[in-house]
């Protein structure tokens, strides 16, 4: 394999990285004024129009309904989950909150990838953990107690873990429409949730607007991440694309001014050492 073929799989990751942790930064951000259920429905049906429309027009090959069936299951683990992470994000401290939900996520498909697939070279296994270290010392606490927001969090990476498990099931269809149908899973299950709440009007326009912003970038951060498992191994498109907390800490520091500490900026500089030595050969 070229140096450039064996390159793509993490340039898709790391696209993916910039992609969902500025996402997730502006979804927690507008939940703080709105229902973290009826923002992430706006969020899915952004994310589905735009991702829809691109496959649309590319006369991108559709999908069988194996990969429908899988991708809109994924959609629904990771819906819930992203919801329910956009409630931890607005009522804990962002860069406590996302490193906890990121790294459970992380955890369980990369555990699956290294027993289906079989163990990485000890230089990607190094690279693993040393971007599990950095992610853990990103969520490390400095006043000694459990932040709010953070049992949210781990329940929102239980989601994404299973997003990850369906979207490999989904097989290698046409990343786009792999995607689309993930955020109509998705959209299936919050919408259904607003309803039952009966929370039509618990967000304001500029909400909306964040909302819609967010949805175009979360799905891209899909559609980027299936090209990452597609043209490479599950666990390290998995380990690479966690490291979105990095962006999502760098923005609430810059824009909310959140505490930056130390072990902060010693768990970023490893979760980027981390990246040549999963990425290498």
């Amino acid at each position: 394999m070229t140096l450039p073929a064996r390159l793509l799989p993490a340039g898709f990751s790391l696209t993916a990285v910039l992609a969902w942790g500025t996402s997730d930064f502006l979804g927690g951000y507008a939940t703080r004024r709105a229902n973290a259920f009826l923002l992430t429905t706006v969020v899915n049906v952004s994310g589905w129009f735009l991702m829809g429309a691109i496959a649309y027009v590319t006369h991108a090959q559709f999908p069988s309904l194996h990969t429908i069936a899988w991708a809109m299951a994924g959609g629904a683990s990771g819906g819930t989950g992203l919801a329910i992470f956009y409630r931890a994000l607005a009522s804990g401290r962002m860069g406590l909150t996302a490193p906890v939900a990121a790294l459970i996520g992380a955890g369980i498909p990369t555990i699956f990838g290294m027993v289906t697939e079989g163990l990485p070279s000890s230089i990607h296994i190094l690279g693993f953990l040393l971007a599990g270290f950095g992610i853990w010392l990103i969520s490390r606490s400095e006043a000694g107690h459990t932040p709010e927001g953070i049992s949210l969090a781990l329940i929102a990476g239980v989601g994404f873990g299973g997003f990850y498990l369906c979207l490999r099931q989904a097989g290698d269809g046409s990343a786009m429409w792999i995607a689309t149908f993930s955020r109509s899973g998705a959209l299936v299950i919050t919408a259904t949730v607003v309803l039952l709440q009966r929370s039509f009007r618990q967000i304001t326009v500029a909400g909306i607007g964040w909302a819609t912003i967010a949805g175009f970038l979360d799905v891209t951060g899909t559609f980027l991440f299936v090209r990452a498992r597609q043209t490479g191994r599950l666990d390290s498109a998995v380990v690479l694309t966690s490291l979105y907390p990095a962006i999502t800490v760098l923005l609430a520091r810059l824009i909310l001014k959140e505490h930056f500490t130390l072990w902060k900026a010693v768990g970023m500089f490893a979760a980027l050492l981390a990246i040549p030595l999963i990425a290498g050969k």
